[in-house]
């Protein structure tokens, strides 16, 4: 399972701020409830690409000594399944789909110079299906915006909270995600495919 790591700052800072297991380590299990702190169980990598940061990045995980389950720290400035960062994303939505760049154009926008059509297409797709649950799910944080469409009263929503707010409220609160979870994936993030049968007696 992942949460949010609380952290509001650059990419080289959370690299050195993360080597601390106890600097943000859960009080208690999310997925058991249990109220004992969890214990420090290494990292993963991924990778991450952002204005100036394009590598590998650490996450931390933790164990939970009881449902003897991991929890791992996502970053805030990252989108779960995606390589690329929220604000990379944002500068590419809001150029193309709010001020109607092209989709080259929107990419210099986002700083990806070289980036594919392809990938903002992607980007593109994924947020138009997304566009009404989000006007929805983000209805407690501020008015929907008047707008001539759902995609473009999310996008006006998303600038009015900040992308990064709206990401944090949206996966702790609704285990939702900014564009979607993918195909093979359940609304709640949990892998939906199903447990082989068992064999007949």
């Amino acid at each position: 399972m992942q949460i949010l790591h609380p952290f509001a700052g650059s990419i080289q800072q959370y690299l050195e701020e993360i080597s601390d297991p106890d600097r943000h380590r859960p009080k208690q299990c999310p997925q058991c409830d249990g109220k004992e702190p969890l214990v420090g169980h290494g990292f993963y990598q991924r990778t991450l690409v952002d204005g100036g940061f394009d590598g590998g990045l650490r996450v931390r995980r933790y164990l939970c000594r009881l449902c003897k389950r991991t929890v791992s720290l996502l970053p805030q400035f990252a989108l779960p399944w995606l390589r690329f960062s929220i604000t990379v994303i944002s500068l590419f939505l809001v150029a193309r789909l709010l001020r109607g760049l092209t989709l080259a154009a929107a990419a210099l926008a986002a700083g990806q110079r070289a980036m594919p059509y392809q990938r903002g297409q992607f980007w593109i797709r994924r947020f138009r299906k997304q566009a009404p649950a989000l006007s929805l799910s983000l209805a407690p944080l501020t008015a929907p915006a008047a707008a001539p469409d759902l995609v473009t009263r999310a996008l006006y929503m998303l600038q009015s909270i900040g992308w990064i707010a709206a990401h944090r409220f949206l996966f702790a609160d609704l285990r939702a995600h900014l564009l979607g979870w993918p195909d093979f994936f359940a609304p709640q993030g949990r892998c939906a495919t199903l447990p082989p049968p068992a064999p007949a007696c």
